[in-house]
């Protein structure tokens, strides 16, 4: 599944090192993870001692000094072998908490923050997503108001993956008037005085995944916390959304990877009507389709994914890629369930929850709906 065009070397070694940790400490116990709704915090500090967690980021705060784009494709492949969008999700909250802070925090706020989540030993979370609405992000509610070297946030979040056990929370507030030009974001942190989190959120998949609401009550931040411009947060919220789509296509094709691996193997042990699954032509080419839409998938996100590297503008393409990746998980994982049969309906089999794990993928990030308000804008329509 590795091509030559896209990776080299360095990020086939970093595929060995992800799977020796999922095959030591991931999937003997995924199972039991999933079924109780969480996973050991620990599994961050064997990222960051490993230097996973590191890769893309600055070596000054911390990062992996050759770590890019293919780099991180690469980990989240491997990552995703365990079976499990919940704990790959959780692990990557990281991914869209830091960037922001990496790129616009102060410098003050990027040495004491980044180095220690990099390391493993904090984590960190993006809220924006509210009650009131999800991908409506020019709608925001969450108001901070200014009171001398303060904000004063009152307010609520949704959804929020790491949302309880996150340390660091990079959180989108409304400082000015009505629409997207009266946001931005603010640093805040676990234990300032208002500021709580739900019980764990109870889904339909991504079951190991740490979900929460946040509630803020008159939480006092210092105005030193502000990421960027006061005012200027829907710039930088827009520019966190290329990567973290471009991370959920890699999640959907490896989730109908999967998919599509655990059907091949199944089709060559079980028989029906005196012969195996594999050898009916009707489940053959049904194999076919969902082999075709998953390569094709898969060259399109690294096509896209090179024109990042490149440091190509590429909002239509990446939503493009995000769109027509759920679109390829929905039908592989959707087929894959009736190969297995009722055997694809017990929670023992993976199609079972690659099922319920992929649901969320056209929705997360931007629904399959907005991607295509995006893609018609960048149309000139």
């Amino acid at each position: 599944m590795s091509y030559s065009e896209y990776f080299n070397a360095t990020h086939e070694e970093v595929r060995r090192t992800i799977r020796k940790i999922v095959a030591e400490h991931i999937a003997p116990h995924i199972n039991e993870w999933e079924e109780a709704g969480t996973f050991p915090r620990d599994l961050y500090k064997i990222l960051g001692d490993a230097g996973i967690s590191g890769i893309g980021y600055p070596e000054a705060l911390g990062g992996v000094a050759e770590g890019d784009v293919f780099m991180k494709i690469a980990a989240s492949e491997e990552l995703m072998r365990s079976g499990s969008g919940g704990l790959v999700a959780s692990l990557g909250s990281i991914d869209i908490g830091l960037p922001p802070i990496v790129k616009w925090g102060s410098e003050e706020m990027k040495q004491r923050v980044v180095p220690g989540v990099l390391a493993g030993d904090k984590i960190a979370a993006l809220a924006i997503t509210e009650p009131s609405g999800g991908s409506d992000v020019a709608n925001i509610r969450t108001r901070a108001v200014s009171d001398g070297d303060h904000y004063r946030v009152t307010g609520s979040k949704m959804f929020i993956t790491s949302g309880i056990r996150a340390d660091y929370y990079t959180v989108a507030v409304r400082t000015g008037g009505e629409g997207y030009g009266g946001i931005s974001l603010l640093l805040m942190e676990k234990g300032m005085p208002g500021f709580t989190t739900g019980q764990p959120l109870k889904k339909m998949g991504w079951w190991a995944s740490d979900t929460a609401e946040l509630f803020f009550d008159d939480v006092k931040v210092p105005k030193s916390h502000l990421i960027g411009g006061e005012n200027a947060g829907f710039f930088v919220i827009m520019t966190n959304f290329q990567m973290e789509r471009l991370n959920l296509a890699v999640m959907a094709n490896m989730t109908a990877q999967l998919a599509l691996e655990e059907c091949l193997r199944y089709v060559k042990e079980r028989e029906a009507f005196g012969k195996p699954l594999g050898k009916m032509q009707v489940i053959r080419h049904k194999l076919a389709d969902m082999a075709t839409q998953v390569e094709a998938s898969r060259e399109f996100t690294y096509r896209v994914a090179a024109r990042i590297q490149a440091g190509i503008p590429s909002v239509k393409e990446v939503s493009m890629a995000k769109n027509f990746a759920t679109r390829t998980s929905d039908y592989v994982t959707y087929e894959a369930v009736q190969i297995f049969g009722g055997m694809g309906f017990m929670r023992e089999t993976l199609v079972e929850r690659l099922y319920r794990d992929n649901r969320i993928l056209a929705i997360g990030g931007g629904t399959h709906e907005i991607m295509n308000e995006v893609i018609a804008k960048q149309l000139g329509l």
